[in-house]
This record gives structure tokens, C-alpha cells and sequence, in this order.
């Protein structure tokens, strides 16, 4: 990298702010990470519900004010503070809606936190790439240069992160797409769906699983997968990777289901093409 780190394209968010001697508790219940354990980190977790099927992916880390602060899709605000305050009764806690007033920028690979004037920053890893999430006021003028959409898509399949709208849909179980490894605390206690995911990690069985695949040109998201000796369906193709690899081929990242665990090849029939399994996430 040069000494000059990129950071990920320019997006939106929605961005809630929880605030009160309650708040930590409170979502402790509501999302499957440890809201206790955040420090200076800025940690990927669920919401689910009661089956412990996934409604929102977020990230959840401390604000400026030491308040809670919690990102995920922009376009699923309203929703987002709709579910994370249902339960609010009694509880003494303050929410505030954000998603104006600041903008992410995610830095991967910078070795040393980046700085703002009126900013603040938190470890993260969003594209499999250990860096800092820098928080500013919307508006302000970024100092790095953005990596194009194509080298951050490429760079999220290549090192297996699924993404919302892709590999990570409402209404899925967690686990299938290797959450369980980074967003679900087994250790912290009860919270909405945990009971569910608690059962799912004492058997250690998922009926599909994510994976990453090498594909030829001409596969695309939605593909289906079929076992090289079946025509039933085996598995989705969900990303495909816009750079190809020095051999011409490309890096996708897809679901498999259980039938095909043992398996390292499958056939697209929809592009006519095979498909290499390159492992289980």
C-alpha cells in the first residue's frame, strides 16, 4: 500500500444513537454481539427475531459521547430504530436518529487511526481487511483517495465477507453465512433469538453453508449450482467478482447446501460452465 491509505467508496448509512445509563443493557438484549465489549472497536452483529432469523446486519461501536452508536443499511432506517426501540418500556434510554449529520469513511489497511478535526475513529474490518471506520460530519472533505467500487467489491469476495443484499438477506439464519464467528456472542446471555442460535451452535449443523468459488466469465449472482452427477439444485451463486484473476477466471462467493458439503465441483447450467469450490466460510 502506498503511505497514502484509499478508503472505500463514499456511501450512506443509517446511524442511531442510543444514550442513557440503560442503553448498554437494553441492547445487549436486542443484538447478538456483547455491547459491553466494544473498547475502541467497531463490531459487526445481528438483529433477529424471536426464531433467531436475521432482520438487520449492523455494526455497533461507542460514539463521541461514549453514547452507543449503531450503522447498517441506509435504506433500512426507519425500520432499523423501528425494531431496536419496540422494546423499549421503561428503560432509561435516549435514542437519536444520526444518519444525516455523518458520514463513514473506512480506511482498510491504514496502520495508524486516521484523524479529523471535528471526527473520531474505531477499528474495524469491513472488506476482510484489518483498518479504522472514520466518523465526521456530513460534508466534510475526505484527505484519502477512494478506492473504485469495483477494487472494494473485489477485494469483499476475495477475502469471503458477505454483504447485505447479497450474501445476507432478511429472514436467513446467521450462522449459514459464518456469522457466528465475529457478530454472535454465546457467552453474554439472553437476547431476542438466542435461544435458536444457542441450539444451532450445540449441534453444529447448518443446512447450507457460505462458500467461496472460482468461476469462469459468464457466471453471474443468481446462478444456480447442480451437483456435476444431479440436476437438483445444489446451491446459489450470490457475488461474482468485477477483476479477473491473472488466469482469466474470476473469485464468487455463493451458498451451498447441505447435499453438496463433500462436494468440490458443481455445474452452472445457466452459463454452461463448472465451477471450483475453494472452501467452506
Amino acid at each position: 500500500m502506498s503511505d497514502i491509505p484509499s478508503c472505500l467508496p463514499a456511501a450512506k448509512h443509517s446511524l442511531l444513537a442510543f444514550r442513557g445509563p440503560d442503553a448498554v443493557r437494553y441492547l445487549n438484549g436486542q443484538l447478538t454481539q456483547d455491547v459491553r465489549k466494544l473498547e475502541d472497536k467497531a463490531l459487526p452483529a445481528c438483529v433477529t427475531d424471536a426464531k433467531g432469523k436475521l432482520q438487520f446486519f449492523v455494526h455497533v461501536f461507542r460514539g463521541q459521547d461514549d453514547s452507543i452508536w449503531i450503522e447498517g443499511p441506509a435504506n433500512l432506517a426507519e425500520e432499523l430504530e423501528a425494531r431496536l426501540t419496540r422494546y423499549l418500556i421503561a428503560d432509561d434510554v435516549e435514542v437519536e436518529n444520526l444518519s444525516e449529520a455523518w458520514q463513514l469513511v473506512h480506511v482498510p489497511g491504514a496502520a495508524t487511526s486516521p484523524e479529523a478535526a471535528d471526527g473520531f475513529a474505531r477499528k474495524a474490518s469491513r472488506i476482510g481487511i484489518e483498518g479504522f471506520d472514520l466518523w465526521v460530519p456530513t460534508g466534510t472533505e475526505i484527505p484519502y483517495p477512494a478506492l473504485s467500487t469495483e477494487e472494494a467489491e473485489a477485494a469483499r469476495i476475495a477475502a469471503g465477507v458477505p454483504a447485505w443484499n447479497a450474501e445476507l438477506t432478511e429472514g436467513m439464519l446467521p450462522p449459514e453465512a459464518g456469522l457466528d464467528r465475529n457478530a454472535i456472542s454465546y457467552h453474554k446471555g439472553c437476547y431476542i433469538g438466542q435461544e435458536v442460535l444457542s441450539r444451532i451452535k450445540t449441534a453444529g449443523k447448518v443446512n447450507r453453508r457460505l462458500a467461496r468459488f472460482t468461476v469462469p466469465a459468464g457466471v453471474k449472482p443468481g446462478d444456480e449450482l447442480q451437483l456435476p452427477d444431479a440436476e437438483k439444485s445444489a446451491g446459489v451463486i450470490t457475488s461474482v467478482s468485477p477483476v479477473a484473476d491473472p488466469s482469466g477466471e474470476f473469485a464468487a462467493l455463493g451458498y451451498v447446501e447441505k447435499a453438496g458439503f463433500e462436494s468440490r465441483e458443481f455445474r452452472d447450467p445457466g452459463a454452461g460452465a463448472l465451477i471450483t469450490l475453494n472452501a467452506l466460510l
